[in-house]
């Protein structure tokens, strides 16, 4: 289908454009922004007068939960929660049942995201079987299955001898590593920031060493195997310097940070309200202030994080819920907080929600480019409103941000070409 999306406010910081241009559609690309291609006809015109028009963004951290924990939600519910929030294309963590580390697993994976037809899922591969920390997975063989990254996530349960093998090997075929920098021994059994709430509140706190311990030793494994590392879910503000530092050292190295690490703190955790209960913790203000910093100078990507759970995982108390928060659908009004604020640019927003993760990825979306796959979200920057139990479409209803007011609202999403969501 030819589509004509006309009068938007176009957000393409990988061709440094911000401008009110004309976007034309053919045969699920791009075909050239402001000038219409020579015999285009439009079959469907989209008026985006008013509103924002941007590449579809792009998660590097997502739990879909299927298979094996279909009680939290299936590939189904978030793919469509995706499409819904801007989100084109999403990353999903080989913590499955089974785990994410054959071929087969990988085929069903992507024979689900096809036949719901929402957003397109990008399977990482479990860099352990079974992620258990002890053997190399068949890295090789889960690319050529179609997996776009290895990873260790959500754990990081894997000592350095067999993670400098691991990276040794993945360099070798350039594979790109996705680790959750974390000291498993050092974490015990933690559930908030180590600070003076979790001593007031009497619960057994995660020091940031937790964190930072385990860059250190990915960072030095990293610069001597030349493996090409993301880090994902940093959380404090010393983890901030020592990556910048690495960075400028050239260690191919890069981090994303949770949406909602650049809102909340550990005074949020105060009310014992488990949906504050998420991993890594909510940390300091000042690490919160440093993590957005991180963002503006370009240290970091974004990523959701999103953990959907079922009721009973956040009923007990705090510190024996499960950690996580279903977030895809508030990573954008977010983020546009952040915008408004005069903390980010829109240029900066869509770099680190679309083309910075693209680029790690090697993929052509996360760019307006012409023949580009038409990846696009359009979105009205004005459109208030509330997260309730009627609009919310990830099965996780395991958000902090339940009641409150948000400002920001997609009104379509293209997928290759085909309008997806239409508000």
């Amino acid at each position: 289908m030819n589509i004509l999306i006309k009068n938007g406010r176009v957000i393409d910081p990988a061709n440094e454009c911000d401008d009110v241009l004309d976007v034309y559609i053919s045969n699920g690309k791009i075909q050239s922004l402001g000038e219409q291609p020579v015999g285009f006809v439009a079959q469907q015109t989209i008026d985006a007068k008013n509103q924002l028009v941007m590449p579809g963004f792009i998660d590097l951290n997502a739990s879909l939960r299927e298979p094996g924990y279909e009680h939290k939600a299936v590939i189904a519910s978030e793919t469509k929660a995706a499409v819904s929030a801007g989100y084109t294309s999403v990353c999903c963590l080989p913590d499955t049942q089974p785990v994410l580390d054959s071929a087969s697993v990988v085929q069903l994976i992507l024979d689900r995201a096809e036949s719901t037809d929402y957003a397109k899922v990008l399977p990482l591969g479990a860099l352990t079987v079974a992620l258990e920390g002890h053997t190399l997975s068949e890295m090789y063989a889960l690319k050529k299955a179609g997996c776009v990254a290895l990873s260790q996530a959500p754990n990081n349960n894997i000592n350095a001898q067999v993670l400098r093998r691991a990276l040794q090997y993945a360099s070798t075929h350039d594979l790109l590593v996705i680790l959750k920098p974390e000291d498993v021994l050092i974490k015990d059994t933690g559930c908030v920031h180590d600070g003076s709430v979790s001593s007031r509140l009497g619960l057994s706190g995660i020091p940031v060493a937790a964190e930072t311990i385990a860059i250190a030793q990915i960072i030095e494994l990293a610069e001597e195997t030349a493996a090409r590392v993301h880090l994902t879910g940093i959380s404090s503000a010393r983890a901030v310097s020592l990556l910048a530092r690495a960075q400028l050292n050239n260690v191919t190295i890069t981090a994303d940070v949770h949406a909602h690490q650049l809102h909340l703190t550990e005074l949020d955790v105060g009310t014992f309200d488990a949906n504050y209960h998420t991993s890594p913790p909510l940390r300091s203000a000042d690490d919160k202030d440093a993590l957005i910093a991180g963002v503006a100078k370009g240290v970091f990507v974004v990523s959701s994080g999103h953990q959907p759970h079922d009721v009973e995982a956040k009923q007990a108390p705090f510190p024996s819920t499960e950690p996580g928060i279903s977030s895809l659908e508030t990573v954008l009004p977010l983020m546009l907080e952040l915008v408004g604020d005069g903390l980010l640019s829109l240029s900066q927003m869509v770099n680190c929600l679309a083309y910075a993760p693209a680029q790690l990825l090697g993929l052509e979306t996360g760019r307006l480019s012409a023949q580009a796959p038409a990846d696009i979200c359009i979105v009205d920057p004005n459109n208030t409103w509330q997260v309730n139990a009627e609009n919310w479409l990830s099965r996780g209803m395991n958000t902090p941000y339940l009641g409150h007011q948000m400002k920001g609202k997609v009104t379509h999403t293209l997928v290759n070409g085909r309008i997806i969501v239409e508000k």
